[in-house]
């Protein structure tokens, strides 16, 4: 009996996509299946193993070492793995141990770019059966399943912005190798500052149209391709999808790009603000709805011409507004992405929402009986790990529903508005994370510890540092 026979871990239609997926690797002669899971930053890590073998393993999974979830975004291991308990408190973690990658079935492509190779999603077992506590992309299905029991349906669109380069030294000497190493060297695509000019989009055509065939090819939902105000800056948007399949599309969709933009001499960032002169930042928006399991009916919509959406949604987005500190350390997980957070721009200060407003933290779009009625959280930044990010979005949510708080009036002077203000810092939001009972309940207690540990980490690190603005700032002076 397989391993995923033994715990059940498959639906009917992952059996039917297995049975397809071993078909079409034998049609399509393929050499390499790569299996790969989302780590806590969002990164995929895992192995690629020869076709034959690949397919052998579909229902036993692939071991990997629980050190995958010691790492911060330095790839350092953080945590005493080799200590009792290897620093998560948990016998099954410790000393490096092996735990399991079972393959989604359902999320299984061919990669356009290398088209002997397949690829698919894995979810992360303990050797009993058991999902391993960190592991995000399962923690969002459990997210899911409970809305589900409630009879809803979480719909997200993504709108992601991100910068493209010509890739001018990829800084591969000896001497550049580190932890982390030495950032490649990069020139424009573009001069920047033509938001949405043909002439623009023109410039960028030949690397974005590279990009654009190979992400159709894959199968996900592209909607457009545009030119951003920045140098160098584009945004792809991609059509509103349910469940998990935004966050699988957003996990492939960024490491795509950066393996398409380098096979063909670029460097793709999601970085939210490069250190490179005159780039503007980027910022990852999520549009999203609750649909009915039964009838598919939006339920943001209003009937009243008087209102932008239903009680429904003004309870969500009262949701989303009260946890909006403390779910920032999952929609803005990097120190960089904070520098993002300015007064009279494009991007949100404070914790306020407006009718169609772009300096507020949640848009409001629709109107009466508008099937497209949607809420437009523009706080997160490209770097985000899906997973996180959506399923922070569906609690803090939820618990306005189920206390039906009051989102207050739309606002129309955002920057004035009075309203708790976004953290100002990565160590700023960890803090609130970490004295949130909210989160603590609904995401345990062990796996908010666990990832403020991480975070702290990486916050450790940037402090001890002396930088260019430090010795600038000093140096001559004292």
């Amino acid at each position: 009996m397989s391993f995923v026979v033994r715990h059940a871990l498959w639906s009917d239609e992952q059996k039917e996509a297995a049975q397809r997926m071993r078909r079409i690797a034998e049609e399509k002669s393929l050499e390499v299946i790569r299996f790969s899971f989302p780590d806590q930053h969002g990164i995929l890590r895992g192995k690629a193993l020869v076709a034959g073998e690949a397919l052998a393993a579909l229902e036993s999974g692939v071991t990997i070492t629980t050190t995958m979830f010691a790492k911060d975004s330095s790839h350092r291991t953080v945590f005493p793995v080799f200590t009792a308990g290897g620093g998560f408190g948990m016998k099954e973690m410790e000393g490096a141990a092996d735990v399991l990658m079972v393959p989604d079935p359902l999320t299984f492509r061919i990669l356009p770019w290398a088209p002997t190779t397949g690829w698919v999603l894995c979810d992360i077992h303990f050797t009993d059966g058991r999902p391993v506590p960190f592991a995000t992309r399962q923690l969002h299905r459990s997210v899911l399943a409970d809305l589900a029991a409630r009879g809803y349906d979480h719909v997200a669109g993504l709108e992601v912005e991100f910068h493209l380069f010509k890739l001018d030294d990829p800084r591969m000497a000896v001497g550049d190798a580190g932890q982390p190493g030495q950032p490649p060297q990069v020139s424009l695509l573009s001069h920047g500052y033509q938001y949405l000019t043909e002439q623009r989009y023109d410039q960028m055509e030949p690397a974005l149209e590279i990009i654009r065939r190979d992400i159709l090819a894959l199968g996900l939902p592209l909607r457009s391709v545009e030119i951003e105000f920045g140098p160098s800056q584009c945004e792809f948007t991609f059509q509103p999808r349910s469940g998990l399949e935004p966050a699988d599309t957003m996990v492939l969709f960024r490491s795509a790009v950066k393996q398409i933009a380098r096979r063909h001499g670029y460097h793709a960032t999601f970085m939210c603000r490069p250190k490179l002169p005159n780039v503007f930042a980027s910022g990852w928006h999520l549009h999203q709805s609750l649909t009915s399991r039964t009838s598919g009916e939006n339920l943001f919509v209003t009937k009243d011409d008087g209102e932008v959406m239903s009680a429904l949604g003004r309870f969500y987005l009262a949701g989303l507004l009260a946890h909006a500190r403390a779910s920032a350390a999952f929609s803005t997980p990097t120190i960089n992405g904070y520098k993002r957070y300015r007064s009279y721009s494009l991007a949100p200060d404070r914790a306020i929402w407006g009718r169609d407003n772009r300096g507020v933290m949640i848009r409001a779009l629709g109107g009466a009986n508008d099937p497209a009625t949607r809420l437009e959280n523009r706080i997160g930044e490209p770097a985000a790990n899906p997973y996180l990010y959506m399923a922070s979005q569906i609690l803090s949510g939820l618990d306005g529903v189920d206390r039906k708080l009051d989102p207050g009036p739309s606002a129309d002077t955002p920057y004035e508005a009075e309203a708790d203000l976004l953290p100002k810092s990565l160590h700023e939001a960890i803090d609130a994370l970490q004295r949130d009972t909210f989160f603590r309940e609904k995401l345990g207690a062990q796996f908010v510890d666990y990832y403020v540990h991480i975070k702290n980490a990486e916050i450790e690190r940037f402090q001890a540092e002396v930088s260019d603005w430090e010795h600038r700032e000093y140096f001559e002076m004292f």
